[in-house]
């Protein structure tokens, strides 16, 4: 599947809200600040940590940003967040979930429905979406220097469960259960991890195509602009993937 990933593709592209660093580190601020607070300041000891600080750097985010987070976090002083999730029912059929950090759930959930009454689709009950999507690890490997076969052997054999492949990167599947673990040993084994992070991946996708697509792609595209959204997840497919 080299060239072309699924893996890589179950969140849309969010090139125009990244190239908004200052939205993207808010974003990640928020992320940094619950994980120190539900589980310590310590990385080593605290692997949701870890994963923030893979995606903060990732981004770009200065290390005198990171740091002065984590302390802040760990005053106690700042700001809670909640995390929510918004369930969402698209043009033909696609089903979107939209998760958010707030310090705000009223202000986010008018901002949602803002984003309905403008672009379409409904927002669903408790439960009816989120079934369609599995919470999965994945662990990202840049191609560079690295033996696929090993790889694979190493990350399969601690628990992994799918492995896949693009141009530049290697996704390593796992449950959520088996995330950190798996991600653990292939540190251990000295392999370089570009990302991590657990997702929603859908369970089954919905061609979506011509109207319907770009019905789709508006209200995604205006969800993630939304200041306390920090990830939007679709079960849309087109022809091409």
């Amino acid at each position: 599947m080299a060239g072309h990933s699924k893996w890589a593709n179950i969140k849309h592209k969010k090139a125009k809200a990244d190239k908004k660093k200052g939205k993207l580190f808010s974003k990640i601020m928020k992320e940094l600040i619950n994980a120190v607070k539900q589980g310590g300041a310590d990385p080593k000891t605290n692997a949701r940590l870890r994963v923030i600080l893979d995606k903060a750097r990732a981004a770009g985010m200065p290390q005198d940003n990171i740091d002065r987070n984590i302390k802040r976090a760990a005053s106690q002083d700042s700001t809670n967040y909640d995390e929510v999730i918004y369930e969402i029912y698209g043009y033909g059929g696609v089903a979107i979930l939209c998760e958010a950090l707030t310090d705000n759930k009223n202000r986010t959930a008018t901002d949602i429905r803002i984003a309905i009454n403008k672009r379409g689709g409904q927002i669903a009950s408790v439960g009816s979406v989120l079934f369609l999507f599995d919470r999965k690890g994945v662990i990202e490997i840049a191609k560079a220097g690295v033996d696929k076969d090993q790889l694979f052997f190493d990350a399969t054999d601690r628990g992994a469960e799918d492995f896949d492949e693009d141009d530049t990167t290697y996704y390593i599947i796992t449950t959520q259960g088996d995330f950190a673990p798996v991600r653990a040993a292939l540190e251990e084994k000295g392999y370089a991890i570009l990302q991590s992070t657990l997702t929603f991946i859908p369970k089954a996708r919905t061609l979506s195509e011509g109207e319907n697509r770009e019905k789709n792609q508006a209200l995604i595209e205006w969800l993630e602009e939304i200041d306390d959204v920090d990830e939007v997840i679709s079960n849309m497919v087109h022809d091409e993937d």
